[in-house]
């Protein structure tokens, strides 16, 4: 759930810094939409991807079925961090009030190696 919290206080630092679809209607939808959806996938793809893994695993030793699962997991969520960014925190193309971002509403903090 933390992951959920994190991804989606991300997104909407990048839209209240990029001031791209933060208006209060757009908040709204943000909140009681965007969040439990994104906390939802992001419990979903820890316990697919643990599940998954621990029988992939099955024949390993004790130690790397517990390391390997736990990995993955890791891995998985932070793919889904930056996803959820990509869709959600970037609005492209809507007109951002604020002029600290470019059209494609990517702020310049976020790193230029990870996709947006």
């Amino acid at each position: 759930m933390a992951v959920g919290n994190g991804a989606t206080g991300l997104a909407a630092a990048a839209r209240s810094y990029c001031d791209a679809a933060w208006e209060p209607q757009h908040r709204m939808v943000f909140v009681y939409v965007d969040w439990p959806v994104v906390e939802l996938l992001a419990l979903a793809t820890a316990v697919g991807v643990w599940v998954g893994s621990r029988r992939l695993t099955a024949g390993l030793p004790i130690a790397w079925r517990g390391i390997v699962p736990v990995g993955l997991v890791l891995f998985a969520l932070a793919v889904l961090t930056v996803v959820c960014f990509a869709v959600v925190g970037t609005p492209g193309g809507y007109p951002g009030d604020s002029g600290l971002c470019p059209e494609s509403n990517v702020p310049p903090w976020w790193p230029s190696g990870l996709p947006a």
